[in-house]
């Protein structure tokens, strides 16, 4: 139901002027059994005295039945009002000032309510990009800085009561994405946003409404103004959460996909790329091992998305006259080096990609004695796995395959070394003699 409240202006234009109240019997969210451990965060904020919600995406994936990672809670209380209540918890974060709170193992966000920076505020930068973020504010200016409306619904565990400041829960309901405000100022604010709506496209089948869809296809230029260790970050959310294959629809819908990865073959102007069979397949089986609970790892998705370039740039230099691996190795760091403008893949990811691919010129080597020694390489399962993936595209390598295959039957001793390798031994640490004190 609406309720009246003081008109408060907030970021570009927009104002409060009423919220509605979602109950329990309406929303239908098993408070007890999915958030034990954020409700009572809330209510030791709530008990000494300032508001507290649970927001964000929780809120959302409650609301579509689905179990989320981790739970965020707003608050008025300030950071140092935060460890007041929770003294052990620790205070993180420049950009944005957050205290980690743990509640019987489980960890809880606290974030304070945030405010409007103000025109010429040293938080935001001259081209519109917010740096910092520690302007505090009421929970209606927190609502309207959030990004898109579905993220900005206020839950309050304790009495069971929904607040939904923007509209957020009927889009939710009609499954449409919008951006709070004007499009074009939110994603200038944050770039990352962009990616964030690919990422909600691909995940819970939402469809952009055209003002938020507009401007993403011009903007995508903007995404080189963000760090990047933090694109990292969105790759992992876009590839390896279980809607591998989506993601890469809406970013090539949205054209994004080449400012995105640099080092790929650009499709036309329109901010696509020319998509390798070797991605597809790999994205595909990578969503289908984390429906199965398997493992996956970002190395062997770059050792897909890259491939492309580094096989071509092989094949040049060992034209030139390199050996394989040495020209496997310097196309490796050429294309990473171009990469990493965008995205920097840490080196402990980077470097088993590197050797999956460099081990793929050496499953040619079938003759004489030595070949076997491949199988006891440490990275030999995924180059292997690799391989396989490549013989689906390239009939050429089957029997190759086929070979190998085979050979792991064959010799299961030599196998068994890949799987002795991967287990890291601890070091002993030398024994040091104690000088026998002198009794003079």
């Amino acid at each position: 139901m609406p309720v009246s409240q003081t008109d408060r202006p907030g970021r570009a234009g927009i104002h409060i002027k009423s919220f509605v109240e979602i109950n329990e019997t309406e929303h239908g969210i098993a408070l007890k059994e999915w958030c034990p451990h954020a409700t009572e965060a809330v209510r030791a904020l709530q008990d000494a005295g300032f508001e507290a919600y649970i927001v964000g995406g929780g809120v959302r994936d409650l609301l579509l039945g689905k179990a989320p990672k981790d739970f965020d809670v707003a608050t008025s209380a300030t950071p140092e009002q935060v460890k007041d209540v929770f003294p052990r918890c620790r205070l993180i974060g420049r950009r944005f000032r957050l205290a980690h709170v743990r509640i019987k193992g489980a960890l809880i966000e606290v974030a304070t309510f945030r405010g409007q920076n103000e025109d010429g505020d040293e938080n935001a930068k001259a081209n519109g990009r917010i740096l910092r973020d520690n302007v505090w504010g009421t929970v209606e200016e927190d609502a309207i800085r959030r990004d898109f409306t579905i993220n900005a619904m206020f839950l309050d565990p304790v009495s069971g009561i929904i607040r939904d400041y923007v509209g957020g829960y009927e889009d939710l309901k009609q499954r449409r994405l919008r951006l709070i405000g004007d499009p074009e100022l939110r994603y200038r604010e944050d770039p990352v946003r962009l990616l964030r709506a690919a990422r909600f496209v691909a995940k819970l089948g939402v469809e952009p409404e055209p003002e938020t869809l507009a401007p993403i296809g011009k903007m995508g230029c903007l995404l080189h103004d963000v760090p990047a260790a933090r694109l990292f970050e969105e790759v992992i959310k876009l590839f390896l959460t279980g809607h591998g294959l989506r993601s890469l629809e809406a970013l090539q819908r949205f054209g994004l996909s080449s400012a995105l990865f640099p080092g790929l073959e650009e499709s036309g102007k329109t901010g696509k790329i020319v998509i390798d069979p070797i991605l597809m397949k790999t994205l595909e089986n990578t969503d289908a091992r984390i429906a199965e609970g398997k493992p996956v790892t970002p190395a062997f998705l770059f050792a897909a998305v890259l491939w492309k370039p580094v096989s071509e740039r092989t094949e040049q230099l060992v034209a030139d006259g390199l050996t394989a691996y040495d020209a496997c190795m310097q196309a490796a760091d050429e294309v990473f080096a171009l990469q990493a403008q965008t995205t920097a893949v840490p080196r402990r990811f980077s470097a088993v990609t590197k050797q999956i691919w460099t081990l793929q010129p050496r499953f040619f080597k079938t003759k004489g004695k030595r070949w076997t020694r491949l199988l006891g390489e440490q990275r030999f399962r995924a180059a292997y796995d690799f391989l396989l993936l490549r013989a689906q595209q390239d009939p050429e390598l089957v029997p190759l395959g086929e070979f190998w295959t085979q050979a792991q039957i064959d010799n299961p001793i030599q196998a068994q070394e890949t799987i002795r390798k991967k287990i890291p031994r601890r070091r002993r640490r030398p024994r040091t003699r104690r000088r026998k004190s002198g009794s003079g």
